[in-house]
């Protein structure tokens, strides 16, 4: 979907599925690559997103935000206030359509710069 769509890929994720893999094992990698990536953005799938936002999220400098279905604002929201630079997929709540349009819809939003949205990344980032 991504490459349809003109975006640069790097998939960092396992070949094929093999539940005694643990999860972290590829998105703490991936969660890096953004970090240290000026621009970067990752996007991760997992049955429910939570463990992989929460692993993703422990790395400084990565906003990891979950979306397992609901309202598109959630996604908008992400981006606009919290300037998040990981997406994390629910795969198991929403169809692949659904995945594809929060995709797109999260890569088209853009983050609002307020002031009071960039003191709060701040203090997210290192600490109040």
């Amino acid at each position: 979907h991504l490459h349809s769509r003109g975006h640069e890929v790097e998939d960092m994720g396992p070949t094929r599925l093999n539940p005694a893999e643990d999860y972290p094992d590829y998105i703490c990698p991936c969660a890096h690559k953004v970090a240290d990536t000026e621009g970067s953005m990752g996007i991760v799938v997992g049955m429910s997103g939570q463990g992989e936002a929460m692993a993703a999220n422990r790395v400084r400098g990565v906003r990891a935000a979950v979306y397992y279905g609901g309202p598109a604002d959630i996604i908008k929201l992400s981006r606009q206030h919290n300037d998040a630079n990981m997406l994390s997929i629910g795969a198991r709540f929403v169809t692949a359509e659904e995945a594809a349009q929060a995709v797109d819809m999260w890569l088209a939003t853009h983050f609002e710069h307020d002031e009071r949205h960039q003191r709060r990344i701040l203090k997210m980032d290192y600490g109040s």
